[in-house]
C-alpha cells in the first residue's frame, strides 16, 4: 500500500469528492467519450474545424476550468444544450455498480459532498449506475458553482457555502486533477489525489490509487476505528 505524504492529526468535518475518473477508475473509457462528445459539439454546432477542436477545447480547459466555460464566454453557447449533447452516453457501458465503494463511503462519519465541475443530471446518472446515490448529502455542481469552475477559487469558496462551511480547514478534497488540488490545497484543504500514477505529487497531501485504499491511507477518517 502506498504511504502518505505526511499524517495529520486533525480531526476531518468534511469529504468532498470530484465525481469523473475520480468514484470510477479513469480506465473505463467513460471521459475520454465525453471528451469526444465535446469535440463532435464544437465541430458539429459551432462549426469549428475538426483540426482545430483539440487545441481549443484545451486552451479552454487550462484557461476557464471547463471547455463549456471557454465556450460559453467566446460562442454564447447555450449550457443546457452542451451539457445534454456532451453526456449523452450509454453509462451501463463504462461503470458499472460499486457495492465496495458503497460500504466504504458509507462507513464514513463526515458529511460527504459531490464537488464537480459537471451537471447534476449527469452526477445523478453516475451515481445511480454506481449504486451510491444515498451515500452523499448533495451535489455541488456546475450550477449551484454559478458556472465557475474548479480550480477557479471562487468555486471552492461557493463549494463550502454549500455545505454550509465557512472555511477548508478540516476539509478533505478527493480529486484526479492536480490542477484542483493545487487551489484546494492554498485554501487549507486536506488534498487527495486519485490516480494510478505511481509517483507523488507535491500538492496531493495523500495520494490514492483508487478509493478502495483508503481505510488504509487515511484510517483516521475513522475515529472509532470501525472500517
Amino acid at each position: 500500500m502506498r504511504e502518505p505524504l505526511y499524517n495529520s492529526p486533525m480531526m476531518y468535518k468534511a469529504l468532498f469528492f470530484d465525481l469523473d475518473d475520480t468514484l470510477y477508475s479513469h480506465e473505463n473509457g467513460l471521459w475520454a467519450a465525453i471528451r469526444e462528445r465535446m469535440g463532435q459539439f464544437m465541430a458539429e454546432r459551432l462549426s469549428i474545424p475538426p483540426d482545430q477542436v483539440p487545441a481549443i477545447r484545451r486552451q479552454y480547459y487550462e484557461r476557464y476550468g471547463t471547455t463549456l466555460r471557454g465556450l460559453q464566454l467566446h460562442y454564447a453557447v447555450d449550457a443546457d444544450e452542451y451539457l445534454r449533447y456532451v453526456h449523452d452516453l450509454p453509462l451501463e457501458q463504462y461503470i458499472q455498480p460499486a457495492p465496495r465503494l458503497r460500504q466504504l463511503l458509507l462507513h464514513l462519519r463526515q458529511p460527504r459532498w459531490i464537488f464537480t465541475n459537471a451537471d447534476v443530471d449527469h452526477a445523478h446518472r453516475v451515481l445511480s449506475t454506481l449504486g451510491v446515490s444515498d451515500c452523499f448529502c448533495g451535489i455541488i455542481d456546475i450550477r449551484a458553482l454559478g458556472f465557475v469552475c474548479k480550480p477557479d477559487i471562487q468555486a471552492y469558496q461557493r463549494a463550502l457555502a454549500c455545505a454550509g462551511l465557512s472555511e477548508a480547514n478540516g476539509c478533505v478534497l478527493f480529486d484526479d486533477s492536480i490542477a484542483n488540488l493545487a487551489a484546494a490545497r492554498r485554501l487549507g484543504f486536506t488534498t487527495v489525489w486519485v490516480h494510478g500514477n505511481s509517483e507523488n505529487h507535491s500538492e496531493a497531501d495523500f495520494r490514492l490509487a483508487d478509493l478502495l485504499e483508503l481505510p488504509d491511507v487515511l484510517p483516521e477518517l475513522w475515529a472509532n476505528g470501525e472500517r
